[in-house]
């Protein structure tokens, strides 16, 4: 995701962003307040999932990416941990086969290593059986982290040149982007962050670094269609000057 800029002012302005992100928080502050389970509020938060990938598509974003687990989260009890995979597993067993019928293509980024067969598979089978569609781009970041992510193209790079396969003087910031985790895909245009935090938390620091962000009161189990269009509206009404005069990002 290496060219936010390039892509966000290439063509006519769009009211709608190209690229929407989001953090999904608060699950387990909305469980509380009810008296619930941790585990009921991220059953909660893959029901809003659902919903937010329905709108998305609906309302013409042709990449959304979902912050689904972080690679701090392991210092979660284990139990905890054992729900989230839990339900990753059901989420893709069960929606799968309509996301693909819906056109949606799914990709992954983060860390595999260290995950258990049965998740690396799913997500393998995942992105293989809708590698050919285009209606809509679900980027699933799973096990990541974005200093892991800059510190792996770094890694990367750093062995070309002890290689002998690169010069030093030839790695620029578009040349580490390429090696970044998914670079064919366009920069977030807006980030989204629900339950009322305001920060990024790990998440695309590298490819955040002229989008818009919007930071949204409610938990990630009460977040649907009018909350992200209240967001894109936030969004359409800014201007973007990417370091130079103001481009309206509405039409």
């Amino acid at each position: 995701m290496p060219n936010a800029a390039a892509t966000a002012t290439e063509g006519p302005d769009r009211s709608v962003p190209l690229h929407v992100a989001i953090i999904m928080d608060g699950n387990g502050r909305w469980a509380a307040a009810r008296g619930l389970p941790r585990a009921e509020g991220h059953r909660r938060g893959v029901e809003a999932l659902r919903r937010v990938v329905r709108a998305a598509h609906e309302l013409g974003v042709r990449y959304l990416t979902i912050f689904s687990f972080s690679s701090e989260n392991w210092s979660r009890p284990a139990t905890e941990i054992g729900d989230l995979f839990g339900l990753l597993r059901r989420f893709i067993r069960n929606d799968l086969a309509t996301l693909h019928s819906d056109g949606v293509r799914v990709r992954v980024i983060g860390q595999r290593e260290g995950l258990e067969p049965d998740i690396c598979t799913l997500l393998n089978e995942a992105e293989e059986l809708t590698k050919d569609n285009s209606k809509l781009n679900l980027v699933v970041a799973f096990n990541y982290g974005s200093r892991q992510e800059i510190a792996g193209a770094a890694q990367r790079l750093a062995r070309e040149v002890a290689e002998g396969k690169r010069d030093p003087t030839s790695i620029d910031a578009d040349t580490l982007g390429r090696y970044l985790d998914a670079p064919d895909i366009p920069d977030p245009d807006l980030i989204i962050r629900t339950s009322g935090e305001q920060r990024l938390s790990n998440f695309l620091m590298w490819q955040a670094a002229y989008s818009e962000l919007v930071f949204v009161p409610i938990h990630w189990p009460d977040f649907d269609k009018a909350a992200l269009e209240s967001a894109i509206a936030e969004y359409a009404r800014r201007e973007r000057r990417f370091g130079g005069l103001a481009a309206k990002t509405g039409s």
